[in-house]
């Protein structure tokens, strides 16, 4: 048994749930298992801000009492904290595995939540993209010095252009890290905006970036699919000016995302690799692999 299993353990017992055989689901910021109840609980990495913790869980609250169709937590008292970790309890969005919904279900669900307003009490942070990337690429110890010194002089540039962007649409509550792998189908078919821990007051285009990146960088949608989810939203990113500097921020936080993961296997070494490459030389990132 691994140290999030143990806490997760320890977490189930405080709150009066059942934690045998749990089941992981994913390893990513944090690890996600799935109980025996329809539960799925998720365990923070020791030294996670146990604030931001509680606004993830005020957040879904406040949503749920919006009537907005996010992930509800369940009725226990948390976030819990146990052996260090920082563990929360959701209820599960089905029961038959994960299915993403359509672009065009994204961009409703998105207009949707733009459409609201947080309430002050919530004190969601402004925006700031760059939050973890100094940190990220400071104490890693898998980077080269070169690679180092490379990603911190990009972000740097990046830093300055971001600060220039002129944005059309108006500033307000936003996800922060809006894309397919976020908006789930729950066992009626109707899809459902997980993740909230980025939840944050700021430009609109930021939810909007990821589906244009997707199709444009990556060709994980196709182009019918951004169309539609242009369409639906109201509003082509990539027709905006500022696309292109949003675009390279999002790649950029990408790779500075995996480095984090990049000592802990070859495989993720390789794709970190691979993508510092391409920001070096500009190589298309086609062959990016989602993480």
């Amino acid at each position: 048994m691994n140290d999030s299993q143990q806490a997760l353990r320890q977490a189930c017992d405080l709150v009066g749930l059942d934690g045998d055989g749990a089941r992981l689901l994913r390893l990513g910021s944090n690890a996600v298992y799935r109980l025996n109840a329809p539960v799925v609980a998720r365990v923070s990495r020791p030294g996670t801000d146990i604030d931001q913790v509680r606004r993830t869980v005020a957040v879904a609250r406040w949503l749920a009492s919006a009537d907005y169709p996010a992930v509800r937590t369940t009725n226990v008292d948390q976030p819990v904290i146990a052996d260090g970790y920082v563990v929360t309890f959701w209820q599960a969005i089905s029961d038959d595995g994960d299915r993403y919904a359509s672009t065009s279900e994204i961009a409703a669900i998105l207009a949707r939540l733009h459409q609201l307003t947080a309430p002050v009490d919530l004190h969601l942070p402004t925006l700031d993209p760059f939050a973890n990337a100094v940190q990220r690429i400071e104490t890693n110890t898998w980077l080269s010095p070169a690679d180092r010194s490379f990603l911190t002089a990009t972000l740097a540039r990046l830093r300055e252009q971001y600060t220039g962007l002129e944005f059309v649409l108006p500033q307000g509550v936003i996800h922060g890290d809006a894309s397919v792998g976020n908006v789930l189908r729950d066992s009626h078919g109707a899809p459902v905006l997980i993740d909230l821990d980025r939840f944050a007051v700021g430009p609109r285009e930021w939810d909007l970036v990821l589906t244009a990146v997707y199709y444009d960088s990556f060709g994980w949608h196709t182009l019918q699919e951004y169309e539609e989810f242009a369409r639906v939203y109201g509003f082509d990113i990539m027709r905006w000016p500022g696309y292109r500097v949003l675009r390279e921020v999002r790649e950029f936080l990408m790779v500075s995302w995996l480095i984090q993961k990049a000592a802990e296997s070859t495989e993720a070494a390789a794709e970190a690799g691979k993508r510092i490459a391409a920001l070096q030389t500009g190589a298309s990132r086609k062959d990016w692999q989602p993480y």
